[in-house]
Protein backbone atom coordinates (compact mmCIF):
# COMPACT_ATOMS: atom_id res chain seq x y z
CA UNK A 1 0.00 0.00 0.00
CA UNK A 2 2.84 2.38 0.80
CA UNK A 3 4.34 1.79 -2.65
CA UNK A 4 1.08 2.70 -4.34
CA UNK A 5 0.85 5.96 -2.46
CA UNK A 6 4.46 6.79 -3.25
CA UNK A 7 3.85 6.17 -6.96
CA UNK A 8 0.84 8.47 -6.88
CA UNK A 9 2.87 11.20 -5.25
CA UNK A 10 5.67 10.66 -7.76
CA UNK A 11 3.27 11.20 -10.66
CA UNK A 12 1.97 14.40 -9.08
CA UNK A 13 5.46 15.74 -8.42
CA UNK A 14 6.70 14.82 -11.91
CA UNK A 15 3.77 16.61 -13.52
CA UNK A 16 4.45 19.72 -11.48
CA UNK A 17 8.16 19.66 -12.25
CA UNK A 18 7.58 19.23 -15.98
CA UNK A 19 5.21 22.18 -15.96
CA UNK A 20 7.78 24.26 -14.09
CA UNK A 21 10.34 23.56 -16.83
CA UNK A 22 8.12 24.93 -19.61
CA UNK A 23 10.36 26.78 -22.03
CA UNK A 24 7.53 28.11 -24.21
CA UNK A 25 6.35 31.56 -23.17
CA UNK A 26 4.00 32.23 -26.07
CA UNK A 27 3.01 31.38 -29.63
CA UNK A 28 2.09 34.29 -31.88
CA UNK A 29 0.00 34.05 -35.05
CA UNK A 30 0.72 37.29 -36.90
CA UNK A 31 -1.30 38.50 -39.89
CA UNK A 32 1.65 39.47 -42.04
CA UNK A 33 -0.19 40.73 -45.12
CA UNK A 34 -3.65 40.83 -46.78
CA UNK A 35 -3.60 40.54 -50.57
CA UNK A 36 -5.55 42.92 -52.83
CA UNK A 37 -6.62 43.22 -56.48
CA UNK A 38 -3.19 44.54 -57.55
CA UNK A 39 -1.50 41.41 -56.20
CA UNK A 40 -4.06 39.29 -58.09
CA UNK A 41 -2.85 40.70 -61.46
CA UNK A 42 0.34 38.63 -61.32
CA UNK A 43 0.33 35.42 -63.35
CA UNK A 44 4.01 34.52 -63.01
CA UNK A 45 3.72 33.41 -59.39
CA UNK A 46 0.19 32.05 -59.85
CA UNK A 47 -3.18 33.55 -59.06
CA UNK A 48 -3.42 34.98 -55.55
CA UNK A 49 -7.03 35.64 -54.65
CA UNK A 50 -7.73 39.11 -53.20
CA UNK A 51 -8.40 38.90 -49.46
CA UNK A 52 -5.93 36.07 -48.95
CA UNK A 53 -4.03 36.43 -45.68
CA UNK A 54 -0.38 35.67 -45.12
CA UNK A 55 0.21 34.42 -41.58
CA UNK A 56 3.47 34.06 -39.70
CA UNK A 57 3.72 31.70 -36.72
CA UNK A 58 6.29 32.56 -34.02
CA UNK A 59 7.21 30.70 -30.87
CA UNK A 60 8.59 32.77 -28.00
CA UNK A 61 11.01 30.79 -25.85
CA UNK A 62 12.36 31.81 -22.47
CA UNK A 63 15.82 33.44 -22.68
CA UNK A 64 18.67 30.99 -23.13
CA UNK A 65 16.57 28.35 -24.89
CA UNK A 66 17.09 27.38 -28.53
CA UNK A 67 14.73 25.78 -31.04
CA UNK A 68 16.16 22.54 -32.45
CA UNK A 69 13.34 20.96 -34.42
CA UNK A 70 9.80 21.22 -35.76
CA UNK A 71 8.46 17.68 -36.07
CA UNK A 72 5.72 15.07 -36.19
CA UNK A 73 6.34 11.45 -35.12
CA UNK A 74 4.39 8.27 -34.37
CA UNK A 75 3.20 9.65 -31.05
CA UNK A 76 2.66 13.30 -32.00
CA UNK A 77 1.01 14.39 -35.23
CA UNK A 78 1.95 17.66 -36.90
CA UNK A 79 -1.10 19.30 -38.48
CA UNK A 80 -1.50 22.44 -40.59
CA UNK A 81 -4.94 23.04 -42.10
CA UNK A 82 -7.03 25.65 -43.86
CA UNK A 83 -10.59 25.68 -45.15
CA UNK A 84 -9.20 26.66 -48.58
CA UNK A 85 -5.94 25.89 -50.41
CA UNK A 86 -2.63 27.43 -49.40
CA UNK A 87 -0.85 29.69 -51.87
CA UNK A 88 2.60 28.84 -53.19
CA UNK A 89 4.50 30.98 -55.65
CA UNK A 90 4.95 29.08 -58.92
CA UNK A 91 8.18 30.75 -59.98
CA UNK A 92 10.56 31.12 -57.06
CA UNK A 93 8.67 29.67 -54.11
CA UNK A 94 10.49 27.28 -51.77
CA UNK A 95 9.53 24.61 -49.25
CA UNK A 96 11.74 26.12 -46.56
CA UNK A 97 12.06 29.85 -45.98
CA UNK A 98 15.82 29.65 -45.50
CA UNK A 99 16.19 28.58 -49.15
CA UNK A 100 14.53 31.63 -50.71
CA UNK A 101 17.09 33.93 -52.33
CA UNK A 102 16.99 37.53 -51.18
CA UNK A 103 16.67 39.02 -54.66
CA UNK A 104 13.70 36.74 -55.39
CA UNK A 105 11.75 38.31 -52.51
CA UNK A 106 11.45 41.43 -54.67
CA UNK A 107 9.78 39.54 -57.51
CA UNK A 108 5.98 39.33 -57.99
CA UNK A 109 4.43 37.52 -54.98
CA UNK A 110 7.43 35.45 -53.87
CA UNK A 111 7.45 37.21 -50.47
CA UNK A 112 4.01 35.67 -49.77
CA UNK A 113 5.02 32.06 -50.46
CA UNK A 114 4.06 29.35 -47.92
CA UNK A 115 6.95 27.58 -46.18
CA UNK A 116 8.43 26.22 -42.96
CA UNK A 117 11.57 27.36 -41.17
CA UNK A 118 13.49 27.52 -37.92
CA UNK A 119 13.96 31.27 -37.62
CA UNK A 120 15.95 31.86 -40.82
CA UNK A 121 14.17 33.39 -43.85
CA UNK A 122 16.81 34.33 -46.47
CA UNK A 123 20.44 35.26 -47.10
CA UNK A 124 22.05 38.24 -48.80
CA UNK A 125 25.80 38.11 -49.36
CA UNK A 126 27.29 37.69 -45.88
CA UNK A 127 24.07 38.60 -44.08
CA UNK A 128 21.55 36.04 -42.83
CA UNK A 129 18.03 37.32 -42.15
CA UNK A 130 15.65 35.95 -39.52
CA UNK A 131 11.94 36.48 -39.10
CA UNK A 132 10.76 38.85 -36.36
CA UNK A 133 7.23 40.10 -35.60
CA UNK A 134 6.65 43.30 -37.53
CA UNK A 135 6.22 45.20 -34.27
CA UNK A 136 9.77 44.15 -33.34
CA UNK A 137 11.34 45.05 -36.72
CA UNK A 138 13.50 48.17 -36.38
CA UNK A 139 15.30 48.34 -39.75
CA UNK A 140 12.54 49.18 -42.25
CA UNK A 141 11.56 47.16 -45.33
CA UNK A 142 13.40 45.77 -48.35
CA UNK A 143 10.34 44.21 -50.03
CA UNK A 144 6.99 45.43 -51.36
CA UNK A 145 6.02 48.69 -53.03
CA UNK A 146 8.90 50.37 -54.85
CA UNK A 147 11.12 47.38 -53.98
CA UNK A 148 8.81 45.04 -55.93
CA UNK A 149 9.02 44.44 -59.70
CA UNK A 150 5.26 44.75 -60.21
CA UNK A 151 4.67 41.16 -61.27
CA UNK A 152 3.69 39.98 -64.76
CA UNK A 153 2.06 43.35 -65.53
CA UNK A 154 5.05 45.34 -64.22
CA UNK A 155 2.64 47.57 -62.31
CA UNK A 156 4.02 50.96 -61.42
CA UNK A 157 4.71 51.16 -57.69
CA UNK A 158 5.05 47.38 -57.43
CA UNK A 159 2.93 44.82 -55.57
CA UNK A 160 2.42 44.13 -51.83
CA UNK A 161 1.24 47.70 -51.26
CA UNK A 162 -1.99 46.93 -49.41
CA UNK A 163 -2.35 48.76 -46.09
CA UNK A 164 -5.20 46.62 -44.70
CA UNK A 165 -5.50 47.33 -40.97
CA UNK A 166 -5.89 43.58 -40.26
CA UNK A 167 -2.18 43.21 -41.03
CA UNK A 168 -1.04 46.07 -38.84
CA UNK A 169 2.09 47.77 -40.12
CA UNK A 170 2.35 47.67 -43.97
CA UNK A 171 5.07 45.63 -45.67
CA UNK A 172 6.31 48.77 -47.37
CA UNK A 173 7.48 50.07 -44.00
CA UNK A 174 8.46 46.87 -42.17
CA UNK A 175 9.20 43.45 -43.66
CA UNK A 176 9.56 41.33 -40.50
CA UNK A 177 13.21 40.52 -41.18
CA UNK A 178 16.36 41.42 -39.29
CA UNK A 179 19.99 40.34 -39.61
CA UNK A 180 21.07 37.70 -37.11
CA UNK A 181 24.53 36.81 -35.86
CA UNK A 182 23.99 33.28 -34.51
CA UNK A 183 23.58 31.23 -37.69
CA UNK A 184 22.15 27.69 -37.40
CA UNK A 185 23.91 24.86 -39.22
CA UNK A 186 23.49 21.11 -39.80
CA UNK A 187 20.05 21.47 -41.41
CA UNK A 188 18.25 18.15 -41.90
CA UNK A 189 14.77 17.65 -43.35
CA UNK A 190 12.54 14.59 -43.53
CA UNK A 191 9.06 13.72 -44.74
CA UNK A 192 8.33 16.65 -47.09
CA UNK A 193 10.57 16.49 -50.14
CA UNK A 194 10.62 13.09 -51.87
CA UNK A 195 14.04 11.50 -51.35
CA UNK A 196 14.13 10.05 -54.87
CA UNK A 197 12.50 12.70 -57.10
CA UNK A 198 13.35 15.77 -55.00
CA UNK A 199 9.77 16.96 -55.50
CA UNK A 200 7.64 18.57 -52.81
CA UNK A 201 4.01 17.66 -53.42
CA UNK A 202 2.78 18.98 -50.05
CA UNK A 203 1.10 22.32 -49.29
CA UNK A 204 4.59 23.89 -49.21
CA UNK A 205 5.37 23.04 -52.84
CA UNK A 206 3.95 24.33 -56.12
CA UNK A 207 3.38 20.92 -57.79
CA UNK A 208 -0.20 20.64 -56.56
CA UNK A 209 -2.47 22.78 -54.41
CA UNK A 210 -3.61 21.59 -51.02
CA UNK A 211 -5.41 22.71 -47.88
CA UNK A 212 -3.82 20.46 -45.26
CA UNK A 213 -0.58 18.87 -44.16
CA UNK A 214 -0.89 16.05 -41.61
CA UNK A 215 2.12 13.90 -40.84
CA UNK A 216 3.59 11.54 -38.27
CA UNK A 217 6.89 11.43 -40.14
CA UNK A 218 8.21 14.95 -40.64
CA UNK A 219 11.07 16.94 -39.21
CA UNK A 220 12.97 20.13 -39.87
CA UNK A 221 16.07 20.18 -37.70
CA UNK A 222 19.15 22.36 -37.25
CA UNK A 223 21.95 22.89 -34.74
CA UNK A 224 19.67 25.28 -32.86
CA UNK A 225 18.43 28.84 -33.21
CA UNK A 226 17.34 31.63 -30.89
CA UNK A 227 15.70 34.95 -31.66
CA UNK A 228 17.53 37.97 -33.07
CA UNK A 229 16.73 39.60 -29.74
CA UNK A 230 17.69 36.82 -27.28
CA UNK A 231 15.89 38.50 -24.39
CA UNK A 232 12.54 38.31 -26.20
CA UNK A 233 13.54 35.20 -28.17
CA UNK A 234 10.90 35.16 -30.93
CA UNK A 235 11.58 32.39 -33.48
CA UNK A 236 9.69 32.08 -36.76
CA UNK A 237 8.24 28.62 -37.53
CA UNK A 238 6.17 29.09 -40.68
CA UNK A 239 4.71 31.49 -43.21
CA UNK A 240 1.33 30.43 -44.63
CA UNK A 241 -0.90 32.20 -47.16
CA UNK A 242 -4.57 31.24 -47.54
CA UNK A 243 -8.01 32.81 -47.80
CA UNK A 244 -9.45 30.14 -45.51
CA UNK A 245 -9.51 29.69 -41.75
CA UNK A 246 -6.13 28.55 -40.43
CA UNK A 247 -5.63 25.85 -37.78
CA UNK A 248 -2.59 23.90 -36.63
CA UNK A 249 -1.04 21.54 -34.08
CA UNK A 250 2.75 21.79 -33.83
CA UNK A 251 5.47 19.89 -31.96
CA UNK A 252 8.89 21.30 -31.08
CA UNK A 253 12.21 20.12 -29.67
CA UNK A 254 13.91 22.75 -27.54
CA UNK A 255 17.37 23.03 -26.04
CA UNK A 256 16.81 24.23 -22.48
CA UNK A 257 19.92 24.88 -20.34
CA UNK A 258 17.85 24.62 -17.15
CA UNK A 259 17.08 20.93 -17.80
CA UNK A 260 19.69 18.78 -16.09
CA UNK A 261 21.02 15.21 -16.41
CA UNK A 262 21.15 15.31 -20.20
CA UNK A 263 17.38 15.20 -20.68
CA UNK A 264 15.96 16.64 -23.90
CA UNK A 265 12.81 18.80 -23.92
CA UNK A 266 9.92 18.19 -26.32
CA UNK A 267 6.72 20.25 -26.48
CA UNK A 268 3.59 18.86 -28.12
CA UNK A 269 0.10 20.12 -28.92
CA UNK A 270 -1.68 16.93 -27.81
CA UNK A 271 -0.99 14.13 -25.33
CA UNK A 272 0.07 13.94 -21.69
CA UNK A 273 3.07 15.27 -19.80
CA UNK A 274 5.59 12.42 -19.64
CA UNK A 275 9.15 11.64 -18.63
CA UNK A 276 10.95 8.83 -20.48
CA UNK A 277 14.00 8.07 -18.38
CA UNK A 278 15.32 5.39 -20.74
CA UNK A 279 15.29 7.90 -23.61
CA UNK A 280 16.29 10.88 -21.42
CA UNK A 281 13.28 12.69 -22.80
CA UNK A 282 10.76 15.08 -21.24
CA UNK A 283 7.50 15.63 -23.14
CA UNK A 284 5.32 18.56 -22.12
CA UNK A 285 1.89 19.38 -23.51
CA UNK A 286 1.54 23.07 -24.39
CA UNK A 287 -1.89 24.42 -25.32
CA UNK A 288 -0.08 27.28 -27.05
CA UNK A 289 0.97 24.92 -29.87
CA UNK A 290 -2.65 24.33 -30.89
CA UNK A 291 -4.52 26.97 -32.89
CA UNK A 292 -7.16 28.23 -32.62
CA UNK A 293 -6.83 28.01 -28.87
CA UNK A 294 -9.31 25.78 -27.03
CA UNK A 295 -11.11 27.20 -23.99
CA UNK A 296 -12.39 25.15 -21.05
CA UNK A 297 -11.97 24.57 -17.33
CA UNK A 298 -8.66 25.86 -15.96
CA UNK A 299 -9.42 25.30 -12.27
CA UNK A 300 -7.58 22.15 -11.06
CA UNK A 301 -10.13 21.76 -8.27
CA UNK A 302 -12.64 20.48 -10.85
CA UNK A 303 -12.82 17.20 -12.74
CA UNK A 304 -13.27 19.05 -16.04
CA UNK A 305 -9.85 20.73 -15.63
CA UNK A 306 -7.37 20.17 -18.46
CA UNK A 307 -4.03 21.94 -18.83
CA UNK A 308 -4.45 21.76 -22.61
CA UNK A 309 -6.91 24.64 -22.43
CA UNK A 310 -5.47 28.07 -23.20
CA UNK A 311 -8.36 30.16 -21.88
CA UNK A 312 -11.18 29.81 -19.40
CA UNK A 313 -14.74 29.23 -20.60
CA UNK A 314 -17.85 30.17 -18.65
CA UNK A 315 -19.52 27.25 -16.86
CA UNK A 316 -16.83 24.82 -18.02
CA UNK A 317 -15.93 23.90 -14.43
CA UNK A 318 -18.90 21.91 -13.10
CA UNK A 319 -17.84 19.05 -10.81
CA UNK A 320 -15.60 19.89 -7.88
CA UNK A 321 -13.04 17.18 -7.13
CA UNK A 322 -13.61 15.19 -3.94
CA UNK A 323 -10.63 12.92 -3.35
CA UNK A 324 -11.02 9.77 -1.32
CA UNK A 325 -11.24 5.99 -1.29
CA UNK A 326 -13.91 4.81 -3.72
CA UNK A 327 -13.60 1.10 -2.98
CA UNK A 328 -16.83 0.00 -1.18
CA UNK A 329 -14.90 -2.85 0.44
CA UNK A 330 -12.60 -0.43 2.28
CA UNK A 331 -13.50 0.65 5.80
CA UNK A 332 -12.84 4.29 4.83
CA UNK A 333 -14.94 4.14 1.66
CA UNK A 334 -16.18 7.63 0.85
CA UNK A 335 -19.49 7.63 -1.06
CA UNK A 336 -19.06 11.33 -1.80
CA UNK A 337 -15.65 10.95 -3.51
CA UNK A 338 -15.38 11.27 -7.27
CA UNK A 339 -11.57 11.00 -7.57
CA UNK A 340 -10.26 7.68 -6.35
CA UNK A 341 -6.99 7.56 -4.39
CA UNK A 342 -6.59 3.81 -4.00
CA UNK A 343 -3.43 4.17 -1.95
CA UNK A 344 -5.32 5.54 1.06
CA UNK A 345 -7.94 2.78 1.17
CA UNK A 346 -7.77 0.85 4.44
CA UNK A 347 -8.83 -2.73 5.10
CA UNK A 348 -8.68 -4.80 8.28
CA UNK A 349 -5.02 -5.68 8.73
CA UNK A 350 -3.86 -3.48 5.89
CA UNK A 351 -3.80 0.28 6.34
CA UNK A 352 -0.40 1.46 5.12
CA UNK A 353 1.14 1.16 8.59
CA UNK A 354 -1.30 3.74 9.92
CA UNK A 355 -3.64 3.53 12.88
CA UNK A 356 -6.82 2.18 11.29
CA UNK A 357 -8.93 4.02 13.84
CA UNK A 358 -7.73 7.31 12.35
CA UNK A 359 -8.53 6.27 8.79
CA UNK A 360 -11.79 4.49 9.63
CA UNK A 361 -13.82 6.17 12.37
CA UNK A 362 -16.62 3.56 12.00
CA UNK A 363 -19.29 6.17 12.47
CA UNK A 364 -22.66 5.41 10.89
CA UNK A 365 -23.22 9.08 10.17
CA UNK A 366 -20.36 11.59 10.30
CA UNK A 367 -21.12 14.44 12.64
CA UNK A 368 -18.40 16.67 11.27
CA UNK A 369 -17.97 17.92 7.75
CA UNK A 370 -14.45 19.08 6.93
CA UNK A 371 -13.40 21.16 3.93
CA UNK A 372 -9.79 21.92 2.91
CA UNK A 373 -9.11 24.47 0.17
CA UNK A 374 -7.61 25.51 -2.19
CA UNK A 375 -6.75 22.08 -3.54
CA UNK A 376 -4.11 21.79 -4.96
CA UNK A 377 -2.46 24.38 -2.72
CA UNK A 378 0.63 26.53 -3.12
CA UNK A 379 1.62 27.88 0.28
CA UNK A 380 -1.55 28.12 2.42
CA UNK A 381 -4.72 26.14 3.01
CA UNK A 382 -7.94 26.95 4.82
CA UNK A 383 -9.46 24.34 7.14
CA UNK A 384 -13.20 24.75 7.59
CA UNK A 385 -15.73 22.63 9.49
CA UNK A 386 -19.23 22.94 10.94
CA UNK A 387 -21.37 21.01 13.45
CA UNK A 388 -18.78 21.24 16.22
CA UNK A 389 -20.85 20.85 19.37
CA UNK A 390 -19.00 22.21 22.40
CA UNK A 391 -16.21 19.61 22.23
CA UNK A 392 -12.45 19.56 22.64
CA UNK A 393 -11.20 19.83 19.08
CA UNK A 394 -7.93 19.45 17.23
CA UNK A 395 -6.68 18.70 13.73
CA UNK A 396 -3.70 16.67 12.55
CA UNK A 397 -1.94 16.78 9.16
CA UNK A 398 -0.38 13.52 7.94
CA UNK A 399 1.95 12.97 5.00
CA UNK A 400 1.47 10.08 2.57
CA UNK A 401 3.36 7.70 4.88
CA UNK A 402 0.99 8.46 7.74
CA UNK A 403 3.58 10.51 9.64
CA UNK A 404 2.32 13.50 11.60
CA UNK A 405 3.43 16.75 9.96
CA UNK A 406 1.52 19.10 12.24
CA UNK A 407 -0.94 18.92 15.11
CA UNK A 408 -2.94 21.85 16.42
CA UNK A 409 -5.16 21.96 19.50
CA UNK A 410 -8.18 24.25 19.07
CA UNK A 411 -9.59 23.79 22.56
CA UNK A 412 -13.30 23.78 23.33
CA UNK A 413 -15.18 24.67 20.15
CA UNK A 414 -18.88 25.22 19.55
CA UNK A 415 -20.06 25.97 16.00
CA UNK A 416 -17.93 26.62 12.93
CA UNK A 417 -14.16 26.31 12.54
CA UNK A 418 -12.12 28.33 10.06
CA UNK A 419 -8.36 28.14 10.38
CA UNK A 420 -5.56 29.10 7.98
CA UNK A 421 -2.46 26.94 7.77
CA UNK A 422 0.92 27.70 6.22
CA UNK A 423 2.10 24.64 4.24
CA UNK A 424 4.89 26.35 2.30
CA UNK A 425 7.51 24.23 4.08
CA UNK A 426 5.80 20.96 3.06
CA UNK A 427 7.31 19.00 0.18
CA UNK A 428 5.13 18.68 -2.92
CA UNK A 429 2.81 15.72 -2.58
CA UNK A 430 -0.36 14.30 -1.06
CA UNK A 431 -1.46 15.06 2.53
CA UNK A 432 -4.37 14.13 4.80
CA UNK A 433 -6.01 16.55 7.24
CA UNK A 434 -8.01 14.89 10.03
CA UNK A 435 -10.25 16.84 12.40
CA UNK A 436 -11.17 15.40 15.81
CA UNK A 437 -13.97 16.78 17.96
CA UNK A 438 -14.94 14.70 20.96
CA UNK A 439 -15.71 11.21 19.61
CA UNK A 440 -16.30 12.45 16.05
CA UNK A 441 -13.81 12.92 13.25
CA UNK A 442 -13.64 13.68 9.54
CA UNK A 443 -10.79 13.92 7.03
CA UNK A 444 -9.92 15.48 3.69
CA UNK A 445 -6.92 15.14 1.42
CA UNK A 446 -5.05 17.91 -0.39
CA UNK A 447 -2.13 18.23 -2.77
CA UNK A 448 0.76 20.57 -2.02
CA UNK A 449 2.08 21.78 -5.39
Amino acid sequence: MKTKIFLLISVVVIALNVQAQNAIKNVIVETYYVSDSRDATDSIGGYLEPGSKTYRIYVQLKPGCKLLSLYGDKDNTLKINSTTNFFNNLEYGETFGKDIRFNDLKKNTVALDSWLTLGQVTRRAVNTYFGVPKTEDQDGSLIGGINNDGGSSSLSGGLLNNNDVQAGMPLTSTDGMEIGTEIPSSWVTNGIIDDITGVDSTIFGSVKAGSQFISNNISLTSSGVEGVNPDKNYILLAQLTTKGELSFELNLQVSDPSVENGFRSYYVAEGVDSIYSSEQKIVTVSSLLKYPSACGCLDPNYIEYDNKYFCSADNACKTRIVMGCMDPKACNYDPNANYNVQGICCYPGSCNDRDISYACPFNDEPILHLDVYPNPANSRITIQANKVNNKETKYVVYNYYGNVMLEKQLGLVNGEIIDNLDVSSFNPGLYLVRLFSGESSDSQMFIRK
